[in-house]
């Protein structure tokens, strides 16, 4: 067993979107058709083949609203997938990125000052692993490094 786990988005929230529920800014997602190339699913945590419907929609990986409550988009199947395991691993999407933007959050979802950086892939495991001994730090958010987009949550093992 590993000392981190990567968590895909819990699946009550994908079957809400995946079933035309509104995203965080109250709008339906858009609908689109994968070109096979860099739309990774949030959920199954997979880039969605090409000729597949998906989703694209504003997300907020955080329960309530508040300023460090960042909104960004997202892709998502359209149909129902499953659920990434959680796992040591990191999930195949991510895996064609170099570089991503690691955040460190408290039990309060505020961003701990001083843990975000921008992380080469291959040191992604390594830092969370680190920012994840430091008691302040409850779980990590993985981003996009070029986009901010939110990838999945690391939490500890």
């Amino acid at each position: 067993m590993g000392l981190i786990r990567f968590i895909a988005m819990p699946t009550l929230e994908a079957r809400a979107f995946q079933g035309g529920g509104i995203d965080a800014y109250g709008k339906p997602p858009e609908r689109r058709i994968s070109d096979g190339d860099g739309v990774p699913c949030r959920h199954c945590l997979r880039h969605v083949p090409a000729g597949r419907p998906y989703l694209v929609l504003a997300y907020r990986p955080f329960p309530d609203l508040q300023p460090y409550a960042e909104t960004g988009p997202i892709f998502l199947c359209a149909d129902e997938c499953p659920r990434a395991e959680e796992s040591d691993v990191m999930p195949e999407m991510l895996r064609v990125s170099t570089e991503f933007l690691l955040r460190g959050y408290g039990a309060d979802d505020r961003i701990v000052y001083g843990t975000g950086a921008v992380t080469p892939k291959q040191h992604v495991c390594t830092r969370s692993h680190e920012l994840l001994q430091r008691p302040e730090v409850a779980y990590l958010h993985l981003r996009s490094a070029k986009n901010n987009c939110y990838q999945c949550r690391i939490e500890r093992a």
